[in-house]
Parts: C-alpha cells; structure tokens; sequence
C-alpha cells in the first residue's frame, strides 16, 4: 500500500443553511479568520503528507478560481472539478476517478473545522487491509455508524443490523477498489458503497475520541467558531491592515475585523464579523452582525 498524499475535499454544495453568506461565496470559501475557511483543511491536509488536491465545485464555481488563481496553496497543487449537475459524494468520488489513479484517497468536507490526528488515521488505515476507514466518534448528534470492534457494520441502519453507535467526523480514507462499487455518470451518495463494503468486512472503523470538530453548517455555528476557535492557527481578530477610527468601540473579545475594512467614526460594534474590505458606516451600532459588503444604522442579528 503506497503513501498518502493525494486528498478529495468537499466544495460542491449550495450551503443553504448559510444563506445569505453564501449568495456571493461557496460555504468553504467565506471568510474564516479573515481567509477562506478551507485554508484550515488544506492546512491540516498538507501537515499530514498531502500535497495534491482534488476539490470539486459547484455553485459559483468561478470564485475558486479567484481564490485560487495558481491552482496552488502553500506546497501542494489544486486541481478543479466542477460538477454542472450536483453528483453528492459517491458520484463526486467516480467523477475523479482518472484523477485518483490506483493510490489511496483521503475525503475531507470542504466546511468543517477539526484537530482530528490525520497522521493516526492514515497508519490505523494503511495497517488494517480495509478498502475504506472512517473517522468517527463515540457520541454526538448523529450516532447513525453501527461499529463492532474496528468494522463498521452499518450506517444509517440500511442493514437492519443496528441503529448506529457513532457519528461520523465526514473525513475517512478509501483505496481506488471502491470506485468498482459506485456507478458511473450518476448522483450518488457514498454510503451504497460504504454499506457494500460493510457487507465485505473491509470498511474499518478509526475512533477519533478528544478531538475538537465543529461544523460550520449555519451562522451560530459560524459565529461560534470564531469565539471558539479551538485551537487552530490563526491571524489575528482585527486585522492589521483594516483602517478603524479612533472613536469607533469595538469589542475586541467578540468582533474579527478583516484585512482593508474600514470602520468609520463613532461606529458600535459588538459580536460582529467584518469580511475582507467590508465598509461599516458612521455611527452604525451593530450586535451580532456579519457584514460582508458595508452596513450602517443600528442593527441585531443581521447579514449584509
């Protein structure tokens, strides 16, 4: 079995949830800490051995390019697969089939934020003979993963064998024989794959217990994650480059502020995210706001 260093990450989705932060971005690009939030996972990715990455797109698709004009991040390669029709996982992985070639595939979603230990994943993988191992816990929301032993058994109960045991982390590792198990040219989820696996005795379960996760699925957790950044390496609240007034009042233990942002005199700040170049008006009064273009008046709980 070969080294890993090819990974797949999830960037396909609408992120519904997230609207509208996602009208004008993918879910995986908007500002985290003043830099796309996917910057995290090709972090984690690359400080595991991973230096070339597949990311498949869909809506507005066009913005990655953008973010990434050299196709590049730090030492590893991006490459580009859009999907006109959403393909979801499976479809996704089949989709870049010719991509992944005959080497182990790390699958990573594009929105997530983690310290999980990559490194412990990928021997529990390489050492075990399975043709697919999933990262998962021993509780949470969602304990829909039967486990017995190291085997996955079950997910979803599609089995009937039992209602799940753990939650899934949505990073796992497969071996290119599972591109055998998904159909060509089809939106498809992983999980047939998975289940025909589990079937086999050859997906293994990695139990990631310690780890923080968090899940960026909907603006509370957005906002969470920036007060709650769990350890991750970060840039600063307030941004160097951002040009603040000096009478504006930012609470800096709840507001992140980002690059070239201007905030104007007598501005009232507080539980608030500021995108990149984001304009905040003379005597706006903002609690828990997320600007992603300029905002004035006073305002609670709100996007603009």
């Amino acid at each position: 079995m070969s080294d890993l260093h090819k990974a797949f990450i999830l960037g396909a989705g609408l992120g519904t949830r997230l609207r509208p932060l996602t009208e004008t971005l993918p879910k995986p690009l908007i500002p985290y800490y003043h830099e796309p939030l996917i910057n995290q996972a090709l972090r984690h990715c690359i400080a595991a051995g991973v230096d070339s990455f597949a990311i498949n797109t869909h809506h507005l698709a066009e913005e990655w390019l953008l973010a990434f004009p050299d196709k590049k991040f730090e030492s590893a390669s991006l490459d580009f697969f859009k999907e006109s029709v959403l393909l979801e996982t499976g479809g996704g992985i089949k989709n870049i089939a010719d991509w992944i070639g005959d080497e182990p595939l790390l699958v990573y979603n594009g929105d997530i934020l983690t310290n999980l230990d990559l490194h412990s994943l990928i021997l529990n993988h390489q050492s075990s003979g399975n043709v697919a191992t999933l990262a998962l816990f021993s509780d949470g929301p969602n304990c829909n993963v039967a486990v017995e032993g190291d085997k996955v058994i079950d997910l979803r109960h599609a089995r009937e064998l039992h209602p799940g045991t753990h939650q899934f982390t949505g990073i796992y590792i497969i071996e290119p024989e599972i591109l055998d198990l998904i159909p060509a040219n089809k939106k498809i989820s992983i999980v047939p794959a998975f289940l025909a696996l589990a079937e086999q005795g050859k997906i293994g379960a990695h139990i990631s217990d310690g780890a923080q996760w968090k899940d960026l699925g909907t603006r509370e957790e957005y906002l969470a994650a920036h007060l709650d950044p769990q350890g991750v390496e970060l840039q600063p609240s307030i941004h160097p480059s951002a040009k603040i007034a000096p009478c504006a009042k930012i609470d800096l233990n709840s507001c992140f502020i980002g690059p070239n942002c201007v905030i104007e005199k007598g501005a009232k700040l507080r539980n608030t995210i500021v995108w990149p170049s984001a304009r905040v008006a003379e005597q706006a009064v903002l609690d828990g706001c997320i600007v992603r273009t300029q905002a004035e008046g006073h305002h609670l709980n709100e996007e603009f």
